[in-house]
């Protein structure tokens, strides 16, 4: 479980976070969305410990995070913009996160065959496309089984039939009672797997509603039109 109390951030002039406030639940699959610039990434990126609250904490699996390391562990962390080292083959920043994480011995690697990785292990990361890149980050955020998963726009660039494998991946993941917030500009494609949405604006939390209750309070089924509802 992930929760935040109270999180304030300021960039120079600029408030990016405004008394935030979320719950993110065991088993729960989340969009997280909103316009550009509404906080977003700030957010995550705090959750991470990548930026530091100017006010507020965070929980996780119910201890504070403030000044904790260890806990990003349970984290598969899938970037919007995947950077490698351009020289290192895919095999090479494969088992440079394995040997990083001798610790973690059960590996799921049912992306890298999925996506039949092992067969161009050779390929320098520098050659890669735009969606390569992305399977690869997609099979490092889940190759050591994390609790949590934390995907930012990860299906931009992917081609159609590797956007649905990894959105099968994430759904099987939530049955396992994985928590998973999702960022994405493209609502159809969070439909089939999200069950509750986090709506941010200007730095605040809007709402954070199930998909259920979405549907009951818009009579709408499809996630574009219920948000269109519900700011207008």
């Amino acid at each position: 479980m992930i929760i935040t109390e109270h999180l304030h951030k300021r960039f120079g002039s600029q408030q990016v976070l405004r008394d935030v406030h979320i719950t993110c639940r065991p088993g729960a699959c989340i969009a997280l969305i909103g316009p550009n610039g509404s906080g977003k990434t700030t957010l995550i990126k705090s959750i991470l410990q990548m930026v530091i609250p100017d006010r507020g904490k965070i929980i996780f699996q119910g201890d504070d995070i403030t000044g904790q390391c260890e806990y990003r562990a349970k984290i598969g962390f899938m970037p919007q913009m995947t950077r490698y080292p351009e020289n290192m083959t895919i095999g090479e920043v494969i088992s440079m996160m394995m040997d990083i994480r001798k610790d973690q011995k059960n590996r799921d690697e049912e992306l890298l065959e999925q996506y039949q990785l092992k067969d161009i292990y050779h390929k320098r990361m520098g050659t890669l496309s735009g969606g390569m890149r992305q399977k690869v980050g997609a099979c490092l955020a889940f190759l050591f089984q994390p609790d949590v998963f934390i995907l930012d726009e990860p299906t931009a660039g992917l081609d159609p039939l590797s956007t649905e494998i990894l959105k099968q991946k994430i759904i099987k993941e939530k049955s396992k009672g994985k928590t998973t917030i999702i960022t994405s500009h493209v609502l159809s494609e969070l439909d089939e797997m999200i069950s509750e949405v986090i709506y941010m604006h200007e730095g605040q939390v809007l709402f954070q509603k199930s998909m259920e209750d979405l549907k009951l309070a818009t009579q709408e089924v499809k996630l574009s039109k219920m948000i269109a509802k519900m700011i207008a």
